[in-house]
């Protein structure tokens, strides 16, 4: 399949309605000056908002289309398919690095979330939003016998890949990230996912809250944000002797 060709036509058609409370979530982890890679940032959306903010940022995208669009919000953007080779950046270049919504999208997501390790300076911080399959409705869709793809929920037809809190924050241990914080958004205009009832008032916030309590079972979109190692101390020099 023409990825790059099918997300050319979806960012084309897409429009510009965007869930901004779930960008603010992401953007209040960054930092004034910090230089920031986004990938995959579709129309440009959250480093339009970062840059607003200070901070320096790059971002990539595979469409042509997500390009122009980014481009045209002053985003400094690539063209890159993470999925066909390295991020076109060296080794520790950035000082945080987002993925919002994009890695289960991708084919090799072992591939991306090295080049993402790689490309982070030591210290740096990996910014990651993903859909959570384990969200309390697809666990009744399950306990019924049933998967049904449904649009704007974690079983979307556009995902390739499917994660839950736990198994997330292995893979990133396994790539030597330590996790500071874990957090959840809501998403509760998805009306495909909640009942009317709980998406307005009182209800609605209440349950914001606690899907950012309890990410991984309330919560659309579940947020990690964990750190690179530093670079190891040197040894002393002199001063000393060896046994």
């Amino acid at each position: 399949m023409d990825f790059a060709r099918f997300y050319d036509a979806y960012w084309s058609a897409k429009g510009d309605k965007v869930d901004r409370q779930r960008l603010e979530l992401l953007a209040r982890h960054v930092r004034p000056g910090e230089r920031v890679l986004q990938v995959d940032c579709g129309p440009g959306w959250l480093p339009e908002m970062l840059q607003a903010r200070g901070a320096r940022v790059v971002a990539t995208d595979l469409s042509t289309v997500a390009a122009r669009l980014a481009r045209g919000r002053g985003v400094e953007i690539c063209l890159c398919d993470i999925d066909s080779g390295p991020l076109p950046f060296p080794e520790g270049e950035f000082d945080v690095l987002i993925s919002d919504s994009q890695l289960e999208h991708r084919v090799n997501t072992t591939h991306a979330l090295d080049e993402f390790v790689r490309v982070l300076r030591p210290g740096g911080r990996f910014i990651l939003l993903l859909p959570n399959t384990a969200h309390w409705r697809v666990r009744l869709w399950l306990l019924r016998g049933r998967l049904p793809y449904v649009d704007h929920t974690p079983t979307d037809p556009l995902h390739l890949r499917f994660f839950t809190l736990p198994d997330t924050l292995a893979l990133l241990a396994q790539r030597g990230l330590t996790v500071e914080l874990t957090d959840g958004s809501a998403s509760l205009w998805v009306d495909t996912l909640y009942p009317a009832w709980l998406r307005r008032g009182l209800a609605a916030r209440v349950y914001s809250r606690l899907a950012r309590r309890w990410p991984g079972l309330l919560a659309r979109d579940f947020i990690i944000v964990a750190r690179k190692a530093s670079a190891p101390a040197l040894p002393r020099q002199g001063g000393g002797s060896t046994p």
